[in-house]
């Protein structure tokens, strides 16, 4: 049976972890569930917690000291996961796990090798704030200007990948990044991309959110360097046959 592999970046979520992983637990799924949280260098007590939390839950904890940034946790979860398809969680509650099923099925079905999230393919929840929406539709604009895909929301955290593709991918970002490389990278392949709706629950930096408009500019920066100054070849290394673009 296909199992995934959730990639759960966590940094200083200690107020809402037992809580958080409650509802992720319970989420349905439809295939097998891999849980990897790395802790990347939280100062709060997150570790601890998560450490207690693996004590009641089948998870694996990982650590990485000292903080990094997301994309570097991501990048060591990559490396860690053992499932047929890969995901990104993010360790709050601005995204609904029980819509997971409906994310993976173009992928169990054969339709999709990589399935984004959109935020922006439904209206009957909370959008981002006025300025995230902008920065994220100018951004979304240009990636698709630059890697010749169509989406709509390119900053979106749920993303799911075979592991195939995504295990070949020589990813480099340490921070926010990562969102912007992972779409450059698929943009480069004759992988099968698809968006399906999802809804979002916006938080703000009072409730701990952690990117920030200098975030925004580096992906401008990411934009650019992803799309025109990284090859195919030094993009990935062993990318499987059936995603390389016919010349």
């Amino acid at each position: 049976m296909a199992k995934l592999s959730l990639i759960i970046p966590v940094y200083n979520e200690a107020a809402h972890l037992a809580s958080f992983m409650e509802g992720l637990i319970a989420a349905p799924c439809p295939i097998e569930r891999e849980f990897i949280f790395v802790d990347d260098g939280s100062k709060d007590d997150s570790y601890s917690i998560l450490e207690q939390l693996s004590k009641r839950f089948s998870i694996r904890v990982l650590r990485q000291q000292p903080n990094q940034g997301k994309g570097a946790a991501v990048r060591r979860g990559i490396r860690e996961a053992t499932g047929e398809f890969i995901m990104i969680q993010d360790a709050d509650f601005e995204y609904d796990p029980s819509e997971v099923p409906a994310l993976l099925k173009p992928l169990l079905e054969d339709r999709a090798d990589v399935v984004y999230g959109s935020r922006f393919l439904q209206s009957l929840h909370p959008a981002p704030r006025t300025s995230s929406y902008f920065a994220n539709r100018l951004l979304t604009w240009l990636s698709n200007l630059f890697s010749g895909l169509h989406l709509t929301d390119v900053e979106t955290c749920y993303k799911i990948f075979r592991a195939d593709l995504l295990k070949s991918m020589s990813l480099t970002s340490e921070r926010f990044g990562i969102e912007i490389e992972l779409t450059a990278y698929v943009g480069k392949t004759a992988s099968r991309f698809c968006e399906c709706p999802i809804s979002y629950h916006p938080r703000t930096r009072s409730q701990g959110k952690k990117i920030n408009w200098k975030d925004g500019v580096a992906a401008l920066r990411h934009l650019v360097y992803y799309n025109f100054f990284r090859s195919v070849g030094e993009s990935f290394t062993g990318l499987p046959k059936k995603y390389v673009p016919r010349s």
